[in-house]
């Protein structure tokens, strides 16, 4: 224990600056009206984008056009600078978050000179912010990040599909080659029109055609519909919707919980003892228990009245009958 307290004119002790900066930052950006801001911004940056592709409006409006650009990056830049003072106080949380990143190479790579001086590649890079909205949306966060999982699926999907495209193709220039080189001339021309046919557009006619030739051609494209179309197409659907579920769990993880109103909690009732479950009992103390309840009834039966004790009837006592006289008359 400390005999000497601590004098009451003591300064408190001042928090660091990079901890109260990064406070206020957070609190600003976890405002709605921040987010919102933000998303606004976005908007309006695609749809100044999108004026720019009209010839007679970016020649009139031109300098107007430049203007919003600049004003747009700056607010960018501050956007991005606020939310990295947010983690003044932890800066290595603001690199691990894979969007903190996107928003900072978008940003930081407008201002490189190369960048700058390319007008195709600025323009690339001003589209790329439109994607910055999936920030601010999270069901749109959440297919982003299914579709980015589910890349390894789909590599896989590809394999066995160019390999499909491959075999079919090459029996279909074996057998249509001569009969339709239009379309099966080359394995390339084969593979082409076998990508068209996979989407059902067109299958019609190349049915009616391949008829012509031979009958088991109808066997060559019910074959591949079979398993382009329906097998190879539900795969690729099961993969997506497998990463779906992931993305969710992620995002329902990481999600910060909801504030719930602190609610007191209720004090447990007292469960009586004939609802409480049965304890076994050992022997000697269940015979205690007799013979301790045998003297209770023991002394309740002395001390109650005597009329409501009932005593058993007594048995009648049987007394012997007289002798009968002897019969002293003589004949």
């Amino acid at each position: 224990m400390n005999d000497h307290p601590a004098p009451t004119g003591a300064a408190p002790r001042r928090r660091p600056l990079r901890h109260v900066l990064a406070r206020r930052a957070r609190a600003l950006t976890e405002a709605r009206w921040f987010a919102l801001s933000v998303f606004v911004l976005i908007i309006v940056n695609a749809a100044l984008l999108g004026a720019e592709t009209y010839s007679g409006l970016a020649r009139d409006w031109r300098h107007w056009l430049h203007l919003a650009e600049h004003l747009c990056l700056a607010a960018f830049t501050v956007e991005i600078a606020v939310r990295a003072c947010a983690h003044a106080d932890r800066p290595r949380d603001f690199f691990r978050d894979p969007w903190n990143l996107f928003d900072l190479a978008v940003v930081a790579c407008a201002f490189l000179p190369l960048v700058r001086e390319n007008t195709t590649v600025l323009r690339l890079l001003r589209l790329a912010r439109v994607l910055r909205t999936a920030r601010f949306l999270p069901q749109l966060r959440i297919v982003i990040v299914a579709v980015a999982r589910s890349l390894p699926g789909t590599v896989s999907f590809l394999l066995v599909g160019t390999l499909l495209l491959y075999v079919y193709a090459m029996v279909g220039w074996v057998f249509f080659g001569e009969a339709n080189p239009g379309q099966y001339g080359s394995l390339g021309r084969a593979a082409l029109t076998l990508f068209l046919l996979m989407t059902l557009d067109g299958l019609g006619d190349a049915v009616h055609a391949g008829l012509e030739v031979s009958r088991w051609s109808i066997l060559y494209y019910a074959s591949y519909v079979l398993i382009a179309s329906f097998v190879l197409v539900n795969v690729l659907i099961g993969v997506v919707i497998s990463s779906l579920e992931e993305a969710r769990e992620l995002e329902r993880e990481h999600s910060p919980a909801p504030d719930t109103p602190s609610v007191p909690v209720p004090m447990p009732m007292p469960v009586p003892a004939q609802a409480q479950a049965p304890v076994p009992v050992p022997e000697v103390d269940l015979r205690t228990r007799i013979a301790a309840a045998r003297r209770a009834l023991d002394d309740l039966e002395a001390v109650l009245p005597p009329l409501l004790v009932t005593h058993p009837p007594e048995p009648p006592v049987l007394t012997p009958a007289p002798a009968s006289a002897p019969d002293t008359a003589h004949p």
